[in-house]
C-alpha cells in the first residue's frame, strides 16, 4: 500500500498480487472503504479511481475556439465538464473522461471581520447559512379531494445575489444577510496545473479506457460520439483530437507484418540461392507465421488464467 499526498488531495495505491481478478479487488477495496467513511472526518469522502489502468488513457482532445466568435476559457471548461464529458463517458468501453486544463468558475465571499464582530456572526454561522441555503427541500405532501400533491422546495443557487440575499440569523427580528458581513463575487478556483498546446493554453480532455476493452473499438466509439456531439456545441467551439492511441497499434502491427515478410522474403532468396532447395523455402513460409501466432495465442491464454496481465 502506498500513498502521496498534495493540498486538499491525497491518492492511496494498492498493489495486488499476480493472478488476482481485477473487478473481485474493485469490490474489496470498495467494502473497506465504506467501513474507513465512518472514521473520516467531515466533508472528507473517498473515492475510488475509475476500472481503468495507467494505459487506459486512449484518446485525448481539446476544445477549442476560431477566432472569429472566441469564447472564454471559463465557459469552455464548462462546456467540456457538464456537456462532451458526460456524453463521452457514456460511450461503451469508456471508464471515465476527465477534464484537463481551464478555468472552473466558483462563487467567492469575501468576508468582512469588523462586520461580523459587530453583529455577532461567526464563520461557522456564515458557512452553514450558505451551504444550507443551496439544497432542496421536501414538505410533505397536501391531500385535497382524495389526492396529495407532494411538496418540494428547490433551492438551488442560481446567481450571486442568491447568495447575497441569504439570512445568516435575526436580530431582535431584523434578518441579517450575507451581503451585509461579506461581498460575493464570480471568480476562478485555485489552479495547480494548465494544458498547452503550441504554447497556448488550452481545455481539453482525457478519455480512459475500461478494463479488458478493446482500444481500437473504443476509439472509435468515441469519434462517433464526438462527431454527434459536434453540432450540439455552441457556435465557433469544436472538438480537436489531440492524441489517439491507434496510430501506435496500427503502427505496431504494420511494423510486426512488414518485418515478418522481410524475413521470409531474405530466408527464402538464401535458401533458394545456396540450397536450391525448393520444399525448403515452403517450411520457412509456413513457421514464421506459425510461430507469430503461436506466441500471441500464448499470450492470449496465460493472460485469460491470470498468469500475466498485457494490455
Amino acid at each position: 500500500v502506498r500513498s502521496s499526498s498534495e493540498f486538499n488531495f491525497s491518492m492511496i495505491t494498492i498493489i495486488f498480487e499476480d493472478g488476482v481478478d481485477f473487478y473481485f479487488a474493485r469490490q474489496r477495496v470498495t467494502e473497506k472503504l465504506s467501513q474507513a467513511s465512518n472514521y473520516l472526518p467531515t466533508g472528507v469522502v473517498p473515492y475510488l479511481a475509475p476500472d481503468a489502468t495507467a494505459l487506459g488513457q486512449i484518446f485525448w482532445y481539446t476544445v477549442e475556439t476560431g477566432t472569429t466568435n472566441p469564447v472564454d476559457p471559463q465557459r469552455l471548461w464548462a462546456i467540456n465538464k457538464f456537456y462532451i464529458a458526460p456524453q463521452l463517458n457514456a460511450a461503451r468501453g469508456v471508464s471515465d473522461v476527465a477534464t484537463v486544463g481551464g478555468m472552473p468558475m466558483e462563487y467567492q465571499v469575501d468576508v468582512r471581520p469588523e462586520a461580523l464582530r459587530a453583529f455577532g456572526v461567526t464563520l461557522g454561522d456564515l458557512y452553514n447559512a450558505i451551504a444550507g441555503s443551496n439544497m432542496p427541500s421536501g414538505g410533505g405532501v397536501i391531500q385535497k379531494n382524495n389526492a396529495e400533491y407532494i411538496v418540494r422546495g428547490v433551492g438551488w443557487i442560481r446567481d450571486k445575489r442568491d447568495i447575497e440575499r441569504t439570512v445568516i440569523r435575526e436580530v431582535n427580528g431584523v434578518p441579517i444577510y450575507v451581503d451585509t458581513v461579506a461581498s460575493v463575487q464570480l471568480g476562478t478556483q485555485f489552479r495547480r496545473s494548465v494544458y498547452e498546446k503550441n504554447g497556448n493554453e488550452v481545455v481539453g480532455g482525457v478519455v480512459l479506457m475500461r478494463h479488458g476493452e478493446n482500444p481500437l473499438t473504443v476509439t472509435e466509439r468515441v469519434r462517433d460520439k464526438i462527431q454527434e456531439l459536434q453540432p450540439g456545441l455552441p457556435a465557433g467551439v469544436h472538438i480537436v483530437p489531440a492524441y489517439d492511441r491507434t496510430r501506435l497499434i496500427h503502427g505496431a502491427i504494420h511494423t510486426l507484418t512488414e518485418v515478418m515478410w522481410h524475413e521470409m522474403l531474405i530466408a527464402s532468396l538464401a535458401i533458394l540461392l545456396i540450397l536450391s532447395h525448393v520444399r525448403s523455402v515452403f517450411v520457412i513460409c509456413i513457421t514464421l507465421p506459425l510461430a507469430v501466432l503461436f506466441s500471441f495465442l500464448l499470450m492470449w491464454i496465460l493472460r485469460s488464467l491470470g498468469v500475466i496481465d498485457i494490455r
